[in-house]
């Protein structure tokens, strides 16, 4: 039996959900959080009382400290973090308000920053660790209306980056996964007209599957991939090559 534990944000939503049941199937103790009691509670009777789950608003830096601090406590063994969970608030430049640019940076970057800066100390004692980061196809290639989240998630990807470089020697691999259009709740409000439109970009002609996704993260958090790190790996069925 594995008893490794991994650390799942967002582990409610349609990508997040494949991560969760990925890594239950292969034995690891889940640590998930989401934004409200129903998800927790709806998570914990899928997943049962052998796991931990804590809520947590990611855009609430004491809400962050909180968790992070029972996490710590508890889970000084942790092997595995995905950070997953983010939030969009489109809108152009010029129609941007501040709090609508300001909200998706704290959630989907500097919330990185507080729970990697909270976690990594006890990974860096064990001298193990897989970190791994959901960032998306449009950190490279930018999108109209959406610039606040893809400046979070083009820094994400610097950042983790950055981290690979300082904890390499610790046994730590520090990776991104960048997914493109993935059919989730969000790809499923698409009109017809829309749905063709993106995937006359796709040279695969389709779009991918939460488990497209799930399948390279759980590869990268395990000792089959001990020589990579600092990488950004892109699951988009080929709309960005280069």
């Amino acid at each position: 039996m594995n008893n490794k534990k991994v650390f799942i944000t967002g582990a409610s939503g349609g990508i997040g959900e494949a991560i969760c049941n990925k890594f239950y199937h292969k034995n690891y103790v889940l640590i998930l959080t989401s934004s409200s009691d129903e998800k927790l509670l709806n998570l914990k009777k899928k997943y049962g009382d052998k796991n931990f789950y804590y809520k947590i608003d990611i855009s609430n830096f004491e809400s962050i400290d909180n968790c992070m601090s029972k996490i710590i406590s508890n889970h000084k063994d942790l092997s595995v973090i995905v950070n997953n969970a983010g939030i969009t608030s489109d809108n152009l430049l010029l129609r941007m308000k501040t709090d609508q640019w300001s909200k998706v940076i704290k959630t989907n970057l500097e919330s990185n920053f507080l729970i990697l800066k909270s976690l990594l100390p006890n990974m860096i004692s064990n001298r193990y660790g897989k970190i791994i980061g959901i960032s998306s196809v449009v950190a490279i290639q930018g999108n109209p209306g959406q610039s606040n989240y893809v400046a979070s998630k083009a820094g994400m990807i610097g950042f983790y980056k950055s981290i690979a470089h300082e904890v390499a020697r610790r046994n730590i691999n520090v990776n991104i996964v960048s997914p493109g259009f993935i059919s989730t709740n969000m790809t499923n409000k698409l009109d017809e007209s829309q749905k063709n439109n993106i995937l006359n970009k796709i040279p695969m002609n389709k779009f991918g599957i939460p488990d497209d996704v799930a399948n390279l993260v759980y590869f990268l958090s395990s000792d089959e991939s001990s020589y990579i790190t600092g990488q950004n790996f892109n699951v988009n069925g080929g709309m960005l090559m280069f």
